[in-house]
């Protein structure tokens, strides 16, 4: 194992971050329009982006630390359950190809810039509309401290991050500074910054897997040892739990737990404001459609990364350190096994992996603020200039809002900022796909469904204990009534449901007055250019008079 700074790795490491950093101030330049300062463009990169440009930011927003640092820790600390990331991908694809051109349409035809938009226009309810928007900003800080995790365990292992230092400026002065960073070019840039240094993003991480697939079995001495070797090390029982580390296979007793983790994930991804942004920016429908079908080329990838924890393991990564973190597991193995100039090209990857997703993951939070909070309560008569300066600097603040979950959350079990986010933004579901194909649900309905998902599912997670934590230190719990360990997510996200069912059921019993969809059947179809709707529309939708309703 290396110790001290490893001064070649750092130098690689820098000269691509000086190169994405130059990237993103210049992408304020590419294709950049007339109207600049409208929210479609900085928000959205004009709606223009065509299939492959739209494929690499859908990949660098979808493919993160979650994949590169997250999942493979997550594998080398407990094993089999960390792979239920694997199947959750290859669910998900067929899942949107049926519900994002739909989406895409009626944005395009009416001119919405954020899921909130679509479910103030089709429920006529900013209420329903701005619980959506809260769970999406929400849901996302957790998720972009997670980026910011996976760029603290790259400078970590390379030296200049965290070490021994007690004081908590010199110790995280580093990851402070790629933060100042990101935060300057995607407030310049908007969505093109990400879409831009994505290219560099996606070709590194490609190089970087096809050589350490093969390069490093290789050094291990071949998958049969790397797998005896995990074997062996998960057999032994942890210390703090009393239970053996993890499993090489998957038991009976564990497959609740992997099986709704990956269902309740695969809901939960084009959930996420990023998700829905990165789809929004698409220029045409048949661009969102094509993507839905080459994305599972990402998810080969995601199963070769998730190896990297066994190989982790056989290399002895982390071996007879006690508490040592499993998300400097990947970076130190590489470490370990390449050449130094090459391991800063690791570094790399990983840490630009973290930036693009982070960039995209603020501006999509920004727009969610500005459109549905600023927008629809503050300010109705804001101009599209006004909307696109305080979602630059609302971007800003959600950074700030994810350094809290990186310094008051456990750090050691990264993964479990993905999937606290996603017990959250799971309970928007209803609301917006549902929307997509009925209007059958109720708008109080739904809003009350959503208060219950979101209070058992924060209550749920809340309780949940770790040995380095009391309060939210896993994301699965009994599922009541099952007698199983589940997703959380998934079980808030069925008493969601249950309950608008039963309420819908009830207050079209009462004759309750619902409020008016804005949209028309055509929308849902759309291929046509967005007309300039949004602000032109009443800004009281709850205000509107009911008019009967019919599923489209």
């Amino acid at each position: 194992m290396k110790h001290g700074v490893n001064g070649v790795a750092l130098t690689v490491f820098v000269v691509f971050f000086l190169l994405v950093t130059v990237l993103g101030f210049l992408a304020a330049r590419w294709r950049r329009a007339e109207n600049a300062l409208h929210l479609d463009e900085w928000g959205l990169g004009g709606r223009s982006f065509g299939t492959w440009i739209t494929w690499f930011l859908l990949g660098g927003d979808l493919y993160t630390a979650y994949t590169f640092v997250a999942v493979p820790a997550a594998v080398y600390a407990a094993g089999a359950s960390g792979f239920f990331a694997v199947p959750y991908t290859i669910l998900v694809y067929p899942m949107i190809f049926c519900f994002l051109p739909r989406l895409w349409s009626v944005a395009r035809s009416r001119g919405y810039v954020t899921p909130s938009d679509f479910v103030r226009g089709r429920y006529g309810s900013r209420g329903l509309s701005l619980a959506v928007a809260v769970t999406g900003i929400l849901a996302t800080m957790p998720y972009i401290a997670l980026q910011l995790v996976g760029i603290q365990a790259v400078l970590d292992v390379m030296g200049v991050g965290g070490g021994a230092s007690t004081n908590w400026f010199v110790k995280d002065l580093p990851l402070l500074i790629a933060f100042a960073v990101l935060a300057a070019y995607t407030y310049s840039s908007g969505l093109r910054a990400p879409a831009l240094i994505a290219f560099v993003k996606d070709a590194l991480i490609y190089i970087v897997i096809a050589v350490a697939i093969i390069y490093i079995p290789i050094r291990l001495g071949g998958f049969q040892h790397i797998f005896h070797s995990a074997s062996q090390a998960y057999a032994k029982v942890n210390p703090a739990t009393g239970k053996p580390r993890g499993e090489l296979v998957s038991s009976a007793k564990n497959q609740w737990a992997y099986a709704t983790l990956a269902l309740g994930s695969a809901l939960a991804l084009f959930m996420y404001p990023h998700s829905i942004t990165a789809t929004l920016s698409s220029r045409s429908r048949n661009v969102v459609r094509r993507n839905t079908t080459i994305l599972p080329l990402y998810s080969v990838m995601l199963g070769l990364l998730a190896m990297l924890g066994f190989m982790a393991i056989a290399d002895g990564v982390g071996k007879g350190v006690k508490g040592y973190n499993a998300q400097l597991a990947i970076p130190q193995l590489f470490s370990n096994m390449f050449p130094s100039w090459f391991a800063g090209l690791s570094f790399a990857a990983i840490g630009i992996g973290a930036l693009v997703p982070a960039a995209i993951m603020s501006i999509a939070a920004a727009n969610l603020f500005t459109r549905n909070v600023y927008k629809d309560f503050l300010r109705p008569n804001a101009t599209p200039e006004q909307e696109t300066r305080v979602s630059k600097l609302v971007s800003l603040v959600v950074k700030v809002g994810a350094l809290v979950f990186v310094l008051t959350m456990d750090k050691t079990v990264a993964i479990n900022f993905q999937l606290l986010g996603g017990i959250w933004i799971l309970q928007t579901f209803p609301a917006i796909v549902a929307g997509l194909y009925t209007r059958w649900f109720h708008r109080w309905a739904l809003l009350a469904g959503w208060l219950v998902g979101m209070a058992y599912g924060t209550w749920a997670a809340w309780t949940v204990a770790s040995p380095t934590q009391a309060h939210f230190g896993g994301s699965s719990k009994l599922i009541p009534g099952i007698g199983q360990i589940g997703y959380i997510g998934l079980t808030a996200f069925v008493l969601n449901v249950a309950v608008a069912v039963v309420l819908t059921v009830a207050f079209k019993a009462l004759g309750t007055p619902d409020g008016v969809d804005e949209t028309a059947p055509s929308d849902y179809t759309a291929e046509g250019p967005r007309p300039a709707a949004r602000e032109q529309l009443p800004p009281h939708g709850d205000e509107l008079p009911p008019v009967p309703t019919g599923g489209h």
